[in-house]
């Protein structure tokens, strides 16, 4: 028999958590045990070798067999809800990742359940008709392509009333990607393919297909309008790293900016306008290029562009690589991340390297980072390792920031007596979006919401969602029941979810406009002769630009809060029992303006 490879990642909230010591029990077909083993720091596994078919089967688009040996997978850890994974693909030579997503449970339950995940045939071995419709040529309904993080999908036909799904667009292309296709394809037939699923979504979006059509999502799983999508399904190491690399760039015409509707079916049990699938592996062993595969289905104007508008990411890629030897803001910025992610995984090393200067202690601790989540391990931040680290900073501080947030609003335990429905305002409202935003980062269906203490459609929404997901009647109507269950799952979170590690004993900050070192000693906890003795400062004064070592402790007077969408200074001063002033001169801010995913510090009360 041939093999291939399969490894385990158990995490929760975004990836912000990683479960050690989840046990884990691999079966075949059978039911019998392959592997009984648990997961390190990490949340993973050890990549184990299993029995699968030849790849070759999966070469040959008239195979009627599967060319992969599923196997089951059990997953269970102390106050988590369990999950079982039916069919998990192996193929030979591929390595398998089975991403687990565990969720804690709420502080009343006794016992886990087990959600069950079967995972069908790829999309290409089916013959399931596509009648995918796309817009006009032209399409003009955004006025730039921007990367959705989240991107919302609907799991159904687009009038069902199945559940959506928010999950992070690289996250997205993977499960795609993998949903449609063999991972053992040629490359230049993987990118090809992988292009067209970006570009399809892309168009999705930018069309606003489903949105102006009175719909709450992006675009759905149902391969007959869309592409396939199965939430929790495995993904392949090929297809993660390609994503990883061309997740913000997509197909268009020469001249036009919108992403081309790259329709696509497998060409052989199914036919359809646009791209063959099984026809990519043939050009592929034909020596096409990825550009040449498409422009053999799709108009021979096409090209690939590139937009770097990612939503939910705190700092764009710069453009160019950071390495050994680099200097300047962006290596400061990225030891800055993984100083902070390293609280959450603790085997990332310390950086030691002087503030700014990329040397041998940020290498390693960036080699570290692209080991645990799949990147190619060369201690260079490029496109796909600056974007990763970036969106697990933005996932760890915002965790961090609920935390201290369920603090400032005393959120207790013991719920509000009222009962809220859309047009209910007040401090009740502010209570209930918080806990739904809380909820959101532990379960996918249930999205985020503006923290402004109006209960308007999009907090009848994510309640609607949070009811589904709990059994209850979803009225989107927050009485006794609701308010019961929203705060059993946030005390069952604070009970069983780790907490990260303790803060680094230094922090590095960058001197801004107003800074003090009297307002700094009051921001971190310590005092103005502690500062200027780590730093050898003879004098108070500081210049703009300026890096210091800061001493932290645990009792710092603030706490770091990342910009949502709706969040303006005057309603964040309401929420935390502060001032605007305040809040612009603890930031170095000269005008009231945020931008989303901007960290602000906080006054802790």
């Amino acid at each position: 028999m041939a093999i291939g490879y399969l490894m385990i990642q158990a995490r929760t909230a975004e990836d912000a958590v990683p479960l050690p010591g989840v046990q884990i029990t691999i079966l075949d077909d059978q039911g019998r045990i392959v592997y009984e083993l648990s997961t390190d720091e990490n949340g993973e596994t050890q990549s184990v070798p299993l029995e699968t078919v030849s790849k070759d089967f999966s070469l040959v688009p008239s195979y009627t067999g599967t060319p992969y040996v599923g196997y089951d997978i059990f997953a269970q850890a102390s106050g988590f809800n369990s999950v079982y994974i039916s069919g998990a693909p192996v193929f030979e030579g591929e390595t398998a990742i089975q991403p687990l997503a565990l969720v804690p449970m709420p502080v009343t339950q006794r016992s886990p359940t087990v959600a069950e995940i079967i995972i069908d045939k790829p999309a290409v071995a089916m013959q399931n008709e596509r009648h995918q419709e796309g817009p006009e040529e032209e399409p003009r309904v955004l006025r730039q392509v921007v990367i959705p993080n989240p991107i919302t999908v609907h799991l159904g036909s687009p009038a069902s009333s199945a559940s959506n799904v928010h999950v992070s667009f690289p996250d997205y292309v993977k499960n795609v990607a993998s949903s449609e296709i063999y991972p053992t394809w040629p490359e230049a037939a993987l990118r090809a393919n992988i292009y067209a699923i970006i570009t399809f979504a892309l168009n999705r979006v930018f069309t606003e297909w489903y949105r102006s059509q009175g719909y709450s999502f992006d675009i759905t799983n149902s391969t007959a309008y869309d592409q396939a999508f199965v939430y929790g399904r495995t993904i392949y190491e090929s297809i993660s790293r390609i994503v990883d690399e061309i997740f913000n760039e997509y197909v268009r015409r020469q001249g036009q900016n919108a992403p081309f509707f790259t329709s696509f079916c497998n060409g052989t049990t199914v036919s359809c306008s646009g791209m063959s699938q099984w026809g990519t592996v043939s050009l592929a062993q034909q020596g096409y290029s990825p550009l040449q595969i498409l422009r053999a289905y799709y108009p021979n104007d096409i090209e690939i562009a590139e937009t770097n508008t990612v939503t939910g990411v705190v700092s764009s890629y710069p453009g160019t690589a950071l390495r050994l030897g680099s200097t300047g803001l962006d290596v400061q910025t990225i030891q800055t991340y993984l100083s902070r992610i390293r609280r959450n995984y603790p085997a990332i090393p310390a950086i030691t390297d002087e503030t700014g200067v990329f040397g041998n202690t940020t290498q390693a601790a960036v080699t570290k980072f692209q080991s645990i989540f799949n990147l190619a391990a060369d201690g260079i931040v490029g496109k796909a390792t600056w974007y990763k680290i970036s969106k697990l900073y933005a996932a760890v501080t915002r965790l961090a920031e609920l935390d201290s947030e369920g603090t400032s609003l005393g959120i207790g335990t013991v719920p509000p007596g009222s009962v809220l429905r859309q047009g209910s305002r007040g401090q009740d409202v502010i209570t209930l979006q918080y806990l739904l935003n809380v909820a959101s980062e532990f379960y996918p269906y249930v999205p985020t919401v503006s923290q402004d203490g109006i209960f308007g459609s999009g907090t009848r929404q994510a309640v609607i969602a949070f009811q589904q997901i709990m059994g209850l009647n979803p009225d989107g109507i927050v009485g006794p029941n609701t308010w019961e269950a929203l705060y059993d799952v946030y005390l069952g979170m604070q009970e069983n979810v780790p907490s990260p590690g303790p803060e680094t004993d230094v922090v590095e900050y960058v001197v801004r406009s107003g800074d003090t070192l009297w307002l700094l000693a009051r921001r971190y906890g310590t005092t103005v002769e502690a500062i200027k003795n780590l730093n050898g400062l003879t004098s108070n004064m500081l210049n703009i630009g300026q890096v210091l070592k800061i001493p932290a402790t645990a009792n710092s007077s603030y706490f770091e809060y990342s910009v949502r969408p709706g969040d303006t200074l005057w309603l964040l001063s309401r929420r935390y029992g502060t001032t605007v002033d305040t809040l612009m001169r603890l930031n170095g801010l000269t005008s009231d303006r945020l931008n989303v995913g901007q960290v602000l510090l906080i006054p802790r009360q």
